[in-house]
């Protein structure tokens, strides 16, 4: 039983940083309709981003994350002007084709200026592990899940109570109105993408000190983020942390007891399991159409 609770623990920190995938990748959706497959090689590059700025700045992981999350921001508002706003009346197949191109540019300037190889980022704190109710917890574990934490109600508060936030949520409810209400649609669109991306980027930075990151890590983790959105339905939130959580308990159980690859066909027929029967998610809000 401690076996098990000890891994649900690794198990927590790591669907922490799925569920900030997961988050960006909602919200793009919300706000768009369409499925930005370049979230996963965003938060690649948020990996090496920050592996980057350790390189030129020697300061842990905590104090390198506004600045990660800031230009990876920036990064997706550029990503946001090249490969959505040119192609948005454009058929939704223009703009998974656009986002597919972006996650293959991602992936080659990564091999381009790192290399191949797995690099790691810098801890967020120091190192080590604490005793609490008999479980060996990384204090590493621990940091990942506050600062995933925080960020997941942070963002939360902006949607829930801010202006911004009313107006992102606006726009991704119904653009049509929005913009009959005098709200920059276009503008609103951008913002979002651009928090997609920061919060891509924190999660590379997250993961990186982990798990490592290489510029084709960011494949697997599309498709998490695609599954913890078809788990927890498509277009809810809290939806997408739930089954981001999920996921990341069932693959790190089924990977302790059986192997990683057991736990990643299991994942796949479990989602097919759910589509087949719940095809909205479990939390059943279903995808809605966007002008």
């Amino acid at each position: 039983m401690t076996g098990v609770a000890q891994l649900l623990v690794n198990g927590v920190a790591l669907g922490a940083a799925y569920a900030l995938v997961a988050l960006g990748f909602v919200l793009v959706l919300n706000a768009t309709s369409a499925v930005n497959f370049a979230q996963g090689d965003l938060v690649m590059a948020g990996g090496f981003l920050a592996v980057a700025l350790a390189g030129l700045i020697p300061l842990p992981g905590i104090l390198l994350l506004p600045l990660v999350a800031a230009l990876m921001a920036a990064l997706g508002l550029l990503v946001s002007l090249l490969a959505y706003l040119p192609l948005r009346h454009r058929p939704p197949v223009s703009v998974f084709i656009s986002t597919i191109a972006v996650g293959i540019i991602l992936q080659n300037g990564a091999t381009l200026l790192f290399g191949p190889e797995p690099k790691a980022a810098p801890p967020l704190f120091g190192g080590g592990t604490l005793e609490i109710a008999g479980l060996l917890v990384p204090k590493q574990s621990l940091a990942v899940v506050a600062v995933a934490g925080l960020l997941i109600l942070g963002q939360h508060w902006l949607f829930a109570r801010t202006q911004l936030g009313r107006r992102l949520r606006a726009t991704a409810q119904d653009p049509e109105m929005a913009r009959a209400c005098g709200i920059p649609v276009t503008v609103m669109v951008a913002a979002t993408f651009a928090l997609g991306a920061a919060l891509a980027g924190a999660a590379g930075l997250l993961l990186s000190n982990q798990f490592f990151v290489t510029p084709t890590s960011g494949s697997g983790l599309i498709l998490k983020a695609y599954i913890a959105v078809t788990i927890g339905g498509w277009g809810s939130v809290p939806g997408a942390v739930a089954g981001a959580l999920l996921i990341a308990a069932f693959e790190v159980l089924v990977s302790a007891t059986l192997s990683y690859s057991a736990a990643t066909a299991a994942l796949y027929l479990a989602l097919l399991a759910i589509l087949a029967v719940r095809p909205q998610g479990l939390f059943g809000e279903a995808a809605r159409s966007r002008a």
